[in-house]
């Protein structure tokens, strides 16, 4: 039982860290709202959103211990609103059993729409939830917030069918109320749907 326990706790420690997927701003995190989840060391993160009038395509990597960078590139169908946006976040603290993980970042460090500087900070809960509570300048404009609940694979006939693991998620994000789900295909591969911004979106991305 002892054993049974002290695994189920490591996993929980470990899990924010395992699991982390861009958002359609390029940070891990979300759908708009950046996570304390930090890549971590030899990993990396890519994924395709397409948009109500174009597309995004985000890039993230960890460099050093704790610090990923990455990009966010918007192609839309008017080209004259086309940006390349580079993000930068350092793990501060990480999750643990009892307390959570804390990050800081800043998202378009060049300014090519709203340079945004921001603190988060991220916490499992019972039941499959997770919480996730930050405050930042810029785009964010003060408090963002978002709440996850996973739902673990289950049965759906007899045999080994299942429907596969997904997480349903509500976010604010300092202006707007966004609402997603983002589904593992295979523990590397999400597809992400929702709606955000008062406009659908779906993505699909991989993290190694």
């Amino acid at each position: 039982m002892k054993k049974i326990l002290f695994g189920l706790l490591c996993a929980l420690a470990m899990s924010s860290a395992a699991f982390a997927a861009p958002t359609v701003n390029g940070s891990t995190g979300q759908i708009n709202n950046p996570s304390a989840d930090v890549l971590r060391e030899g990993q990396f993160a890519a994924g395709y959103y397409r948009l109500k009038n174009g597309g995004g395509g985000v890039f993230d990597i960890n460099i050093a211990a704790r610090l990923e960078v990455g990009v966010a590139g918007f192609r839309y169908d008017n080209s004259a609103a086309n940006k390349t946006l580079v993000n930068a976040k350092f793990g501060l603290l990480s999750e643990t059993v009892l307390t959570p993980g804390v990050a800081a970042g800043v998202e378009d460090i060049a300014a090519q729409r709203q340079r945004s500087f921001y603190a988060v900070a991220s916490k499992a809960l019972p039941f499959g939830f997770r919480l996730h509570a930050g405050f930042g300048n810029g785009r964010f404009d003060g408090v963002f917030a978002a709440l996850e609940k996973t739902l673990n694979p289950v049965s759906v006939v007899k045999g080994n069918n299942t429907f596969p693991a997904t997480t349903l998620i509500v976010e604010f994000d300092g202006h707007t109320t966004n609402y997603g789900a983002r589904v593992s295909i295979i523990p590397s591969l999400k597809l992400d749907a929702g709606w955000r911004n008062h406009e659908a979106y779906f993505g699909l991305s991989f993290t190694s």
